[in-house]
């Protein structure tokens, strides 16, 4: 039986390949760099098989650190970069993609303002988009498979000196 932590890699293996293409299609749009963290914003919730593998890989900060500011992700440090990269999740794994999704009556398309061009992202093709979804159903199963509720958690919520 495959681990937990190796399920979640797998996810984001494929997830990553699939954003790299999607990055690489709209190389002229997107402005996303390091030190941009205009997508990072507090509240920002999370899996707990995601939270998992952020506190297996980064005991010391979550126990010892100093959570950013209210207002932007806690995970951002002074420079606006974020200490937690290699095991963002989901969620900041798609941040700055014109985004597409569904809901009763129609389709919703968003997308960081700073990446926004004279091509409206409603002309886009929805294969041009990320669509929301897919990968939040298959970490939603894993989650469950482990036995974990259906619930997200905060980002901030992960570090001890934001707790109670």
């Amino acid at each position: 039986m495959v681990a937990m932590s190796e399920r979640l890699l797998q996810i984001r293996e494929r997830l990553d390949r699939e954003v790299e293409n999607l990055e690489a299609r709209h190389a002229e749009r997107l402005r996303c760099a390091s030190g941009c963290a205009d997508c990072c914003v507090d509240e920002l919730t999370v899996f707990e098989v995601e939270a998992r593998a952020i506190r297996e890989h980064y005991p010391e900060l979550l126990a010892n650190g100093t959570p950013h500011a209210p207002g932007k992700c806690a995970f951002l440090d002074e420079q606006q970069s974020c200490r937690i990269y290699e095991q963002r999740p989901y969620v900041c794994r798609t941040q700055g993609l014109p985004l597409r999704w569904t809901v009763e009556g129609g389709e919703m398309r968003d997308i960081c303002p700073r990446n926004e061009t004279d091509e409206p992202i409603i002309e886009l093709a929805e294969s041009d988009c990320w669509t929301l979804g897919p990968y939040e159903w298959e970490l939603a199963q894993l989650q469950r498979r482990e036995g974990e509720a259906d619930e997200r958690i905060t980002l901030r919520s992960l570090f001890a000196a934001s707790r109670p």
